[in-house]
């Protein structure tokens, strides 16, 4: 048996969304890495086309196709456009960090959105899109929701943040147990905070980066490529049997 064979993705079609920056880019480009053609949607096209240019440059497979996952119509149109589906990396997500009594509705709101309702619909179209396969129960498929390990604990001044991505560590764990027979695996990915150019400013504040670090017993934050192999490990025939889980990626965060 070779299991190295496993891990590869030759022959697969994968989608990520948030596919821009941060998660969603390095997700992108290790499944093409892997072998996937992969779809790389994002509201900001520059950054998927850049990202798509440099996967292709690299030998991969890779197109880009600006898409607001909050718009339903947006989201079905792009997720048709795919021939066939077999890997959904359900990675757009965004935070907005303040106290309980300051959270207003128009942010309640903006959060939901984007980490809830639209990962559900872009799940939806997706699901529809791998169902319509005649040949999905010997080809398989994999939907991959990118939580946090903040769907696994509590924290403060992250209460909507930690309801959403509770919320979908639930809807991954249903969704699962729904599409296990059509040989469809549902797994979520839950990393601690990473080290990219977007969090530098957080932990550039001693206070914070303290608070933090205390609580990750490795010592230090996650990085990128420790996601984007997860990623890689979780779309393909390594994982066969996983569905239903969460894969945490934190350092020894939640094991306390």
């Amino acid at each position: 048996m070779n299991i190295a064979a496993k891990f590869r993705l030759d022959g697969r079609v994968a989608l990520v969304t948030g596919a821009g920056r941060g998660i969603g880019r390095s997700a992108a480009v290790a499944l093409a890495q892997a072998g996937a053609e992969v779809w790389l949607l994002a509201r900001t096209g520059s950054e998927i086309e850049q990202a798509a240019a440099e996967i292709r440059a690299a030998g991969g497979s890779a197109r880009a196709v600006a898409c607001d996952v909050t718009d339903s119509a947006a989201v079905n149109r792009a997720v048709s456009a795919v021939p066939v589906l077999d890997v959904l990396v359900n990675n757009a997500g965004m935070n907005i960090p303040e106290p309980f009594v300051a959270v207003s509705e128009a942010n309640l709101d903006r959060v939901l959105d984007i980490n809830v309702r639209a990962m559900f619909l872009v799940a939806q179209a997706a699901v529809r899109k791998m169902l319509a396969a005649p040949d999905r129960k010997t080809r398989g498929g994999a939907i991959i929701n990118i939580t946090s390990q903040m769907g696994h604990v509590g924290a403060p001044t992250r209460t909507v943040y930690c309801l959403t991505k509770h919320a979908i560590e639930g809807f991954t764990k249903a969704l699962a147990v729904e599409l296990a027979t059509h040989n469809i695996r549902v797994n979520s990915i839950a990393p601690t905070f990473l080290d990219t150019p977007m969090t530098k400013p957080m932990f550039a504040r001693p206070e914070f980066a303290k608070w933090v670090l205390d609580r990750i017993p490795m010592g230090r934050l996650g990085q990128l490529d420790e996601v984007a192999a997860a990623v890689v490990f979780v779309a393909s025939e390594a994982a066969s049997l996983m569905t239903g889980t969460s894969l945490v990626i934190d350092g020894g965060w939640t094991a306390q």
